[in-house]
């Protein structure tokens, strides 16, 4: 979805981020605030979430953001925080996600756009993406194939939440007016379907 650079923002706890420079360049306000300017994970999120507030935030996206987020701060932004993960959760939480998808020989990996919730990588499920894994994939190749579907996801998710078209009901979210494709998919595809 396009959303006017005036309405949106982006924080980055990494000084130099590539966001930072993409985001200036399309006219969106940017800020860092450096995690390690402050003693602890408190004072960093009470620095984040006045910032949030001063830029009037009503939708926390997260991209990139590889720090573990307090219960006090993921419960301020409950419902109106999302982040995306590198498989299809709830298998593969935490990290070198495509490493382990290898070794365990799954035939499928993916993408999920969900809920912030305070445990690692938890939260309704929004939008998912299933990606095949190729007998001669080595992590960066398979990761290369997941992030083009987390460029889809994540703008799809971005517009069914923003869109007023999400709600959670006990911790599974309804999206008004979604279908699930009806196809199943083989991997190895035998090519005889």
């Amino acid at each position: 979805p396009e959303f006017p650079a005036e309405i949106v923002r982006v924080v980055s706890n990494v000084p130099g981020a590539g966001g930072l420079e993409r985001a200036a360049q399309a006219g969106i306000a940017t800020a860092t605030i450096d995690h390690r300017d402050f003693e602890d994970r408190e004072t960093f999120e009470d620095a984040l979430q006045a910032a949030l507030e001063a830029d009037e935030v009503e939708l926390v996206c997260l991209a990139g953001f590889m720090r573990l987020l307090t219960k006090d701060f993921v419960d301020r932004w409950h419902d109106r925080m999302i982040n995306i993960h590198p498989s299809l959760l709830p298998s593969y939480k935490g990290l070198h996600t495509h490493e382990r998808v290898l070794e365990d020989g799954v035939r499928f990996t993916g993408c999920t756009v969900h809920f912030v919730r305070a445990e690692m990588d938890a939260g309704p499920i929004i939008v998912q993406a299933a990606v095949a894994v190729h007998a001669d994939d080595d992590s960066d190749t398979l990761a290369s194939r997941v992030l083009t579907a987390e460029h889809r996801c994540y703008p799809l998710a971005l517009e069914l939440v923003a869109g007023g078209r999400t709600r959670v009901v006990e911790n599974r979210v309804e999206i008004d007016g979604a279908s699930a494709p009806q196809p199943i998919h083989l991997n190895p595809d035998d090519g005889a379907a």
